[in-house]
């Protein structure tokens, strides 16, 4: 019975035993939940107090962006309601002559390039806002075999360094466009657009032909058209007459009425017209001038004599009555060539300064250009084409800084500055050959004591 009663108690303290260990374990367990408990909490709260700190950053920074539209809105409005101006620069006749593609080639490479040519002006290019020039040439493809005068074909090594040089729009429509038929004319659209080049004047397609080639600079839209006066007499596939634009005032209305209608805000025409080596611009050139004008185009832009004529700011009446500026430069001679008859090798890099008002009128503020050269070194083994920033060149030689060009060239571009004065001014051969002729007639008359100049530069 004793023995009964120890056992009992036995198992007793041993079930309490148990018990006591089992509660431990447990108040540790719940010690340790309500630890990580507290863990999750402190860290949910900390969460939730970074999302709110986040969320009101990003309500307060949204607070703020809510009022940048209007204040975007405003800033187009002052843009809308503001003067905007750019530079227009143009060049002339792009020609390559076997000797300027022989001189370009580079023997060790077997590749050729042209862009030594331009390191004198390169500048004045790169640093306008948007860059027009005339191509006279084909790139038909050395399997066709380069060549001159009569058909060219030039190496498309030039297309590429024209594009470094800065050129953002290339007239097309000339009399050597025909050169290498339909297909060099197509090639010729190939390279220029692989070269980024815009182009106008010449297409593959109708679509193409229909379409009005625009440029934006500044957001001011700028629509470009060509036109030229014939082909050499290269006939013109008669299923694709889409692929050269002739002077026709049908078409070239048309085309100023697509531009019109797509909200253009300027038009600018490059026309291949004229006589060759004349100064002088002829009765075509001025009727179709006056016509385009007429018609709504702001800038005409002539290329093909190879020699600079006379360029001239207008005020032009439209048939509504309203007025816009005018400005015409009726050749701009030739950029590159190796052409050697007389104002051939000379020419100008024209600027223009433009104005778009607030009220969308187009006004022509200022005509500057810079007088070039067409160089070439024949005592140099390679390299021998260059164009000369002739006022640069000058300067050069005369403070010793570079004689290279010689006593003979620096001659030369002394008189070519006055050649140029007097072509871009109207006063080319026929207009010096005039004035000769009035202070003949002045110099005899002279006995009634009036003076000359007054006639000849009257104030």
């Amino acid at each position: 019975m004793k023995k009964n009663r120890r056992n009992h108690r036995k198992n007793k303290n041993a079930n309490y035993s148990d018990t006591k260990k089992i509660t431990n374990v447990l108040l540790k367990a719940i010690f340790i939940l309500a630890i990580l408990f507290l863990i999750i909490v402190i860290f949910n709260v900390a969460k939730n107090w970074i999302k709110y700190n986040t969320i009101t950053k990003q309500y307060l920074s949204n607070l703020n962006t809510l009022e940048t539209p209007d204040k975007e809105e405003e800033k187009v409005d002052s843009q809308e309601n503001s003067d905007t101006s750019f530079n227009l620069t143009a060049i002339g006749d792009i020609m390559c002559h076997n000797t300027q593609y022989i001189d370009a080639y580079n023997s060790n490479t077997g590749k050729y390039d042209f862009s030594y040519v331009f390191d004198d002006i390169n500048h004045y290019i790169k640093n306008s806002d948007i860059t027009v020039a005339n191509l006279e040439t084909t790139f038909a493809g050395e399997d066709k075999g380069y060549s001159n005068y009569p058909r060219f074909n030039t190496p498309d090594a030039l297309a590429y360094n024209l594009k470094k040089l800065g050129v953002d729009v290339i007239s097309t429509a000339g009399n050597h466009s025909l050169d290498y038929g339909f297909d060099g004319l197509s090639r010729t659209i190939d390279v220029l657009n692989l070269a980024d080049i815009s182009h106008v004047g010449t297409y593959k397609t109708q679509e193409e032909r229909d379409t009005i080639v625009f440029k934006y600079v500044k957001g001011i839209k700028i629509a470009f058209i060509n036109y030229a006066y014939g082909t050499n007499g290269i006939t013109i596939p008669s299923d694709k007459t889409f692929c050269i634009n002739l002077i026709d005032k049908d078409l070239i209305k048309k085309d100023i009425e697509n531009a019109k209608s797509q909200n253009a805000d300027m038009i600018v025409a490059s026309v291949h017209w004229g006589t060759e080596y004349s100064t002088v611009p002829n009765d075509t050139q001025n009727e179709l001038a006056d016509f385009l004008f007429q018609n709504g185009v702001n800038i005409i832009l002539g290329t093909h004599p190879h020699v600079l004529q006379k360029m001239e700011k207008r005020t032009v009446t439209l048939e509504d009555g309203t007025t816009q500026d005018g400005f015409i430069i009726y050749s701009l001679g030739n950029f590159i060539s190796d052409q050697n008859a007389k104002n051939t090798r000379t020419s100008i890099i024209l600027d223009l300064k433009i104005t778009k008002h607030a009220d969308n009128s187009i006004s022509i503020d200022e005509v500057n250009y810079t007088p070039i050269y067409m160089y070439k070194n024949n005592s140099a083994s390679s390299k021998k084409m260059k164009l000369l920033d002739i006022h640069k060149t000058i300067s050069l030689y005369e403070n010793g800084t570079d004689t290279s060009i010689g006593e003979n060239m620096y001659t030369t571009l002394k008189k070519e500055l006055d050649t140029i004065s007097a072509n871009v001014n109207g006063d080319g051969e026929r207009g010096q050959w005039g004035r000769r002729r009035m202070t003949q007639f002045f110099k005899i008359v002279s006995f009634f004591s009036v003076p000359i100049d007054l006639f000849l530069h009257p104030h």
